[in-house]
């Protein structure tokens, strides 16, 4: 027997749960009002005029707000129709003109004050109701006494009952007085069908319905359609769009009871079970039961395509809408990342439509990303079929200033380099030659605008310098060879194996890079971490903190901070260091306990907080073993005080454990333990003076931050 998975159910969203509905008996409409208030229905309709907007001449009664309650108007016990009660709250809108005259009112409003005057407020106010095809208004006039009457306040309410409307019907409510001195309120809702339990009990038309179960059967998905023997009805599976008419998938007319299988490759969100019994004028039923599953989510980005519309336009294919955000990104020849072109270029929100790339021409390196908050979930360089392979050309990014100030930086992996610059690139080595490419017309220029512009630059003529080098390097590596060879005498053979094993550890040393991440808890902790950064530059490593980019923080953000370190760190073979506080252990603490929650404001320099959202991932998916190391210092921090989650990664005391600590970051090409001892002698003594710092009064802290010489821009 099937387990049940989706029973129907009467979720309504914001409307009322049909569970309990109030009997209204008899066909005619009422009007009550609140204590203190008289209301009159109108007899008959009126017409549904809003008319023009009028000024006030003072004080006037105006709608405020609207509610709605379902009810049943029944006729005979079990002869009754859906009905909508609408209650409308009135409030006191304007003044009098003049101000005496607005003392005399606020007197007569007031019975303690001197000279009591009857003003009292009449209004007209009008309920129109649409239900396609029909419209229906009613009047409803409403008298305040002056002892209510308070400019600014509520007075009251009146409630209208009923408006009768057919099951499934989106209903349509606006509220105005005649005349109109506000914009009318209006409100929609959706009613239910025969899906609520006393519904079908009391209305006749649901009684023939089919009813529907839905079930799982393995991965696939069972309908149940519960309907006597020989009934006929008419049962249509279709996709409901947010945009555009609905897409009919299957149909057919049918003879109950019917079971029928659904595979579990055929479910997206949109996908939509219609019944209806085959009588005039029956009363449909549908229901959207895969909006959260998440294997229709996945089918749905498995069928999701991106599509070309020449001469400049692209289309995403699919079957349900998709709410995302498309980017345009540049894809390198050498496989690399697709480097995304925001800025300059904006992000579009896309669903199914057809949208325009803003270039003036197209190139096979230029890709569509199509992403969620979670993840990209397509990508596809639409020009590579119509345009060739990808290029190996250098995309230019040109920057105007307010005063026809330029400059050209070139995007790589590690960000946007400028071409004069002396960065150890590809783009910084050529970057006059291609400064003279883009001047001399050689260079694709892709888009233009006042702020700046792109420019594909071709970088074939430049492959022949490389491989000139390569050839000279060859030659270089095979004489050290040969040297080698001639050499007979075992311990020049061993003095040089130790020449050639100390050049090759100091050589990866220097190129190990490590990203340092901490929680700015006080003033003496960022001098402690301060002075760590510093000695480990002497080991030789490559050290990025916040300390030292607090000028790239500021312009770019700490997100997008540490994004960027984050990957040219990994890239580069480097490693995450976890610095662990009291306030880095409640931060950490406070996401694993409630992931679902937004993360809390932060600083723009708390490049910590900002990158809880890709580091807990990496080690809630097992991707933290080799990226990732933890430390804290053991006079700060207990050790059980760091989360379990973080264990899966050496976690290291400060000072007691800095030889393990300091071999774990340079990794294999790490020094023989003699030397890794005093180096690790080395870090602590620098150490111990802002250590001991932690330890003193608050009084006897300096000021400064202390970071020495080293506090600038290093990354």
């Amino acid at each position: 027997m099937p387990v049940p998975w989706f029973l129907l159910s009467l979720a309504l969203g914001r409307n009322p749960v049909v569970l309990s509905l109030e009997r209204v008996v008899g066909p005619q409409d009422t009007a009550r009002c609140s204590p203190g208030l008289s209301c009159h229905l109108w007899d008959g309709d009126v017409l549904c005029l809003p008319g023009s907007l009028a000024s006030a001449p003072g004080p006037v009664l105006v709608p405020t707000r609207l509610q709605t309650e379902l009810v049943l108007r029944c006729h005979e016990e079990t002869d009754c129709d859906l009905c909508v009660r609408v209650a409308v709250h009135l409030a006191v809108h304007g003044y009098w003109g003049d101000p005496d005259k607005e003392e005399k009112f606020r007197r007569a409003a007031d019975p303690e004050l001197e000279e009591p005057r009857n003003v009292s407020l009449q209004a007209h106010v009008v309920l129109s109701f649409q239900a396609y095809p029909t419209a229906h208004c009613v009047l409803l006039e409403v008298q305040v006494p002056a002892a209510l009457v308070q400019p600014g306040q509520s007075v009251g309410s009146v409630v209208f009952d009923c408006f009768e409307a057919a099951l499934g019907a989106e209903v349509q409510i606006w509220s105005y007085t005649q005349p109109r001195y506000q914009k009318e309120l209006n409100l929609t809702q959706q009613l239910p069908d025969c899906r609520g339990l006393e519904v079908q009990d009391n209305i006749q038309s649901c009684w023939a319905l089919p009813w529907l179960n839905v079930s799982a059967d393995g991965e696939d998905v069972r309908l149940v359609l519960d309907v006597s023997e020989e009934q006929h009805f008419g049962l249509s599976l279709y996709w409901n769009q947010a945009q555009g008419p609905i897409k009919p998938w299957w149909h057919s007319n049918l003879t109950g009871p019917q079971t029928i299988t659904l595979n579990h490759t055929d479910l997206v969100p949109c996908l939509c079970i219609q019944v209806w019994p085959l009588e005039p004028d029956s009363v449909r039923t549908s229901i959207c039961p895969f909006k959260e599953d998440p294997r229709a989510h996945r089918n749905l980005w498995r069928a999701a395509r991106l599509q070309l519309l020449p001469p400049r336009g692209w289309r995403l294919d699919a079957p349900c809408s998709l709410p995302a955000e498309a980017t345009l990104c540049w894809q390198a020849l050498d496989g690399g990342p697709c480097l995304p072109l925001v800025p300059p270029l904006p992000r579009e929100n896309v669903t199914v439509n057809v949208l325009e790339f803003p270039l003036l021409k197209g190139h096979p390196n230029v890709c569509v990303q199509v992403s969620t908050w979670e993840k990209i979930q397509l990508q596809e360089c639409l020009w590579a079929d119509s345009l060739g392979p990808l290029k190996d050309d250098m995309l230019l990014v040109e920057t105007r200033g307010p005063q026809d100030n330029g400059s050209l930086c070139a995007l790589e992996p590690s960000g946007c380099t400028p071409l004069l610059s002396r960065a150890s690139t590809r783009a910084a080595r050529l970057g006059e030659q291609l400064l003279q490419d883009v001047q001399s017309g050689q260079c694709l220029q892709l888009w233009d605008n006042d702020l700046g512009a792109l420019w594909a630059c071709p970088m074939d003529k430049y492959i022949h310098q490389r491989w000139v080098l390569v050839w000279l390097a060859c030659l270089l590596l095979a004489a050290v060879l040969f040297l080698l060879l001639l050499l007979k005498m075992n311990h020049v053979k061993g003095w040089l194996r130790l020449l050639k094993e100390d050049i090759r550890a100091g050589a990866a040393a220097r190129s190990r890079a490590a990203l340092l991440l901490y929680s700015a808890d006080d003033a003496s902790f960022e001098r402690l971490v301060g002075a760590l950064a510093s000695a480990l530059c002497q080991l030789p490593l490559r050290v990025a903190v916040d300390l030292w980019s607090r000028r790239d923080l500021s312009a770019q953000g700490a997100l997008a901070w540490f994004h960027a370190q984050r990957r040219q760190t990994l890239q580069e073979g480097g490693v995450v260091v976890l610095l662990f506080s009291p306030g880095a252990v409640a931060l950490c603490r406070e996401w694993l306990q409630d992931a679902t929650s937004a993360p809390r404001a932060h600083g723009p320099h708390d490049a910590f907080t900002a990158s809880l959202s890709c580091v807990l991932p990496d080690f809630l998916q097992g991707r933290a073993p080799g990226r990732y190391v933890g430390a804290y210092f053991d006079k700060l921090l207990p050790a059980d005080a760091v989360p379990a989650l973080f264990r899966s990664v050496p976690v290291f005391s400060l000072p007691s454990q800095l030889p393990d600590f300091l071999g774990t970051l340079q990794g294999p090409a790490a020094p023989r333990p003699r030397r890794l001892a005093e180096r690790a002698e080395q870090v602590s003594r620098a150490l111990q003076p802002a250590l001991d710092s932690c330890f003193r009064p608050p009084a006897a802290l300096g000021t400064g931050r202390g970071m020495g010489p080293e506090a600038g821009d290093r990354t």
